[in-house]
């Protein structure tokens, strides 16, 4: 029986500035994807190339730590920065082109004065503990957008208000192109594929599993209704002394007010000894029908 044929690495174009990323840009087929990354490169992430890959006859990776979404006491300086492991990666997964420009690249006349604001779903959830962080993610993500000129881009579910604030920023300023969400990719425990896992010790990565855990039990609780969702996941949360939760809220899929029945999302924010992690999982409110 012959099996499928092997698929061998392609060593992707490596770019730095801008000159030469619209040069290859401008020769690549189309139709073009892009996955925009900060690196620390995982399979949460190879996942998304894979399925950029699948759709599109030319891929980009962007590898880019956007210092406009990190506020001054957070992990800019110790952000993992691992790119010739990130190439290797991009190189297994097909990519043709990755952008990893310089900050000065990326914004030549420094800070930029002008910003792309997120508006009122901006400011909940990761905006109201992170000021100022989701204008950052949707100034960058613009900026590479045009910069890459794709006709599909794809984010993982994971940061599920982030796919959701790029999708509104793309509907509201025009943007000719399809924004296409990924689902979570989790260890076979089930904790969320992060590039920040990495700060966690052997310890602290047992207590984080109590943010997949309080999920589970909330969407157990979905046929219960919003109230019971909620209960259920934050008593999960409040047995684990060592999970300083930040927020553990229900919104519809949109990140409006629960509905009292059908699809909804629960998201969870929290701190595990100095690593701030998220998680999030689909919820279905009311009696199974």
């Amino acid at each position: 029986m012959i099996g499928a044929p092997e698929i061998r690495p392609r060593t992707p174009e490596v770019v730095r500035d801008r000159d030469a990323l619209s040069a290859i840009r401008d020769r690549m087929p189309g139709p073009v994807a892009v996955v925009m990354t900060m690196g620390a490169l995982h399979d949460g992430h190879a996942a998304l190339l894979r399925q950029a890959r699948a759709r599109a006859a030319s891929v980009i990776a962007t590898i880019f730590v956007n210092p406009l979404q990190f506020g001054p006491a957070e992990d800019l300086g110790r952000y993992p920065r691992t790119l010739p492991a990130d190439l290797d990666v991009c190189a297994r997964e097909q990519v043709d082109l990755v952008f990893a420009p310089t900050v000065e690249a990326m914004y030549p006349t420094g800070q930029p004065e002008v910003r792309v604001q997120p508006g009122p779903r901006g400011e909940i959830l990761e905006g109201a503990f992170r000021p100022g962080f989701f204008s950052g993610v949707l100034t960058v993500v613009s900026k590479l957008l045009h910069l890459t000129r794709p006709d599909v881009t794809f984010f993982g579910e994971k940061d599920y208000q982030q796919l959701m604030m790029v999708r509104q920023m793309v509907t509201d300023l025009s943007m000719d192109v399809e924004v296409v969400g990924v689902p979570i990719v989790r260890e076979p425990d089930g904790l969320a594929l992060s590039s920040r896992n990495a700060y966690l010790s052997a310890d602290e990565r047992k207590v984080a599993l109590a943010l997949s855990a309080a999920l589970k039990a909330g969407v157990r609780a979905g046929s219960a209704g919003g109230d019971a969702v909620l209960a259920a996941a934050r008593k999960v949360l409040a047995d684990v002394s060592t999970v300083d939760v930040d927020y553990c809220e229900l919104t519809d899929p949109a990140l409006g007010p629960p509905p009292q029945s059908g699809p909804a999302r629960l998201l969870i924010a929290a701190k595990v000894g100095s690593t701030r992690l998220i998680d999030n999982m689909a919820v279905t409110l009311g009696p199974e029908r």
